[in-house]
């Protein structure tokens, strides 16, 4: 009786002790039948998505028939899908806009500083301009 109460208790911990004993070829042969069951059960939950994803593509292609029936029937236009103008409009709150990248930023610092460049070369060339008709409206050659 004190023997199976020692099994009873002891159990799980002898067939631990059990595995780190000498037989490595039923470890070998438990590695790899979990192995394989596992490459099986991938498969198998792969084939399922793929069968899901080709049911769903089916039923959106006789939807998309039936919509065209019903358009059909009453002269009615589909409409265009607009979605690049959807994502391109800016949100409302300024915390939820898209963040520019670095390039994005280095890029509108320099077309800054060309327009700042390029508004002191206007106003230069207008100075110039209006000294050069000062000028010659005060020396007049002959």
């Amino acid at each position: 009786m004190a023997a199976f109460v020692a099994k009873q208790m002891l159990g799980s911990k002898m067939n631990a002790v059990k595995g780190l004993g000498g037989n490595d070829s039923e470890d070998g042969d438990t590695k790899d039948k979990d192995d394989e069951a596992e490459r099986e059960r991938l498969e198998a939950i792969k084939e399922a998505e793929d069968r899901r994803k080709e049911k769903h593509r089916k039923m959106e292609v006789e939807r998309e028939n039936m919509r065209q029936d019903i358009r059909d029937k009453y002269n009615i236009k589909k409409k265009e899908e607009a979605p690049e103008a959807e994502t391109l409009k800016e949100p409302d709150n300024p915390l939820m806009r898209k963040k520019k990248t670095p390039e994005e930023l280095a890029k509108e610092a320099e077309e800054a500083d060309q327009d700042e460049l390029t508004k002191l070369k206007n106003t230069l060339e207008t100075q110039v301009n209006e000294w050069k008709s000062q000028i010659e409206s005060k020396c007049v050659i002959q």
